[in-house]
C-alpha cells in the first residue's frame, strides 16, 4: 500500500480524465493521496475538499484526504477574506493540514516581506485548529536564503506549538533536514530524487531516519523518470518508492509500509481508515 502525500488532484490538468487518473493510482497500490488545496490562488483553495467529497466512498479510489492554505507565490492575494475562508476550511474533518505554505525567493512572485508576513498568519489559523503546516520551500540560485528563513520562522514560531509538518518536495541540504526534524517535521522526497543531477537530494533521503520519510508525487509536476517531462500522476509515486529503496538498499515494499506507517502516524490515524 502506497500513500502519495502531496498531489493537486484539483489541478485543471485533470479535468478529463480524473477518474481513470484515480482508477490507475488504485491499480498502482496507491490507496490514499493527500490533495493539496492551494487551487489557482486564495479564491479556489476549496477545489480540493470538493473533490475530497465527490471522490468519497467510490470502489476502487484512493482515499482522498486534503490540505488548505495560501502559496508564497499568492502571498499578496491573501487579504482577510482569504484568511477566513482558511480558517473555515480548516474545520473541516477532511482538511488535516494547512498547506502548502512557506517561502519562495526562486520565483519572488509575492514581496518576501508579504511571504512571511502571510507565513505567520497561517501558522497561527493553523495552530488554532491544532493541524500540522505542509511547507514549500525554495530559494534563490546557489543560495540557502528561502531555507534559512522558513527554519527561523519555523523554530522560532512554530516548534514551540508541538504540531510539527512536512517538509514537502525536499531540496535542501542536511542540516535543513535535520533542523526540521528536531522541530517534529517529516521529510518529504518526491519525483526529482529520480533525476540524474539530483545526487544531494538522494544523499538526504540515505540520511533521513525511515520513521521520518514520506513520498509524493507533487502532480501534476516533477513527474519521475522514466516519465519525466510529462504530466505527473499518483500512480508515479511508485517510482519514488523505488529510487528510494534502491539508495537505502530497501525493497519498495519496505519503503511503502514505512511512509504509510509514518502517515498515518503522524496524522494520529489508524491505518484501517484507507479503505
Amino acid at each position: 500500500m502506497l500513500i502519495d502525500s502531496h498531489a493537486h488532484l484539483d489541478s485543471a490538468r485533470y479535468d478529463e480524465d480524473r477518474d481513470a487518473l484515480l482508477a490507475r493510482a488504485w491499480q498502482a497500490g496507491v490507496r490514499t493521496v493527500l490533495s493539496i488545496g492551494i487551487g489557482d490562488g486564495p479564491e479556489t483553495m476549496h477545489r480540493a475538499l470538493d473533490l475530497s467529497r465527490e471522490y468519497a466512498g467510490r470502489p476502487e479510489t484512493p482515499r482522498i484526504f486534503v490540505s488548505a492554505g495560501v502559496h508564497p507565490h499568492e502571498a499578496q492575494l491573501a487579504d482577510d477574506a482569504a484568511l477566513a475562508k482558511l480558517n473555515d476550511l480548516l474545520q473541516q474533518p477532511e482538511v488535516i493540514a494547512c498547506g502548502e505554505i512557506g517561502l519562495d525567493y526562486f520565483y519572488d512572485h509575492s514581496p518576501r516581506e508579504t511571504q512571511k508576513t502571510v507565513f505567520l498568519q497561517q501558522m497561527e489559523i493553523a495552530a488554532e485548529h491544532r493541524k500540522p503546516i505542509i511547507i514549500h520551500c525554495r530559494p534563490s540560485d546557489n543560495s540557502t536564503n528561502a531555507w534559512d528563513d522558513t527554519l527561523d520562522l519555523i523554530e522560532a514560531e512554530w516548534a514551540p506549538k508541538g504540531l510539527g509538518g512536512i517538509l514537502h518536495c525536499f531540496t535542501g541540504e542536511w542540516d535543513h533536514a535535520r533542523r526540521a526534524m528536531d522541530c517534529g517535521f517529516l521529510i518529504s522526497f518526491a519525483g526529482n530524487i529520480t533525476f540524474p543531477k539530483a545526487q544531494p537530494i538522494r544523499d538526504a533521503a540515505v540520511n533521513v531516519p525511515l520513521d521520518r520519510m514520506l513520498i509524493e508525487t507533487d502532480a501534476p509536476f516533477l513527474a519521475p523518470v522514466p516519465n519525466r517531462g510529462k504530466r505527473n500522476e499518483p500512480a508515479w509515486v511508485v517510482e519514488v518508492a523505488a529510487k528510494v529503496a534502491e539508495i537505502r538498499n530497501l525493497t519498495v515494499d519496505d519503503v511503502a509500509s514505512h511512509t504509510t506507517e509514518n502517515f498515518y502516524r503522524f496524522f494520529s490515524m489508524a491505518a484501517n481508515m484507507a479503505h
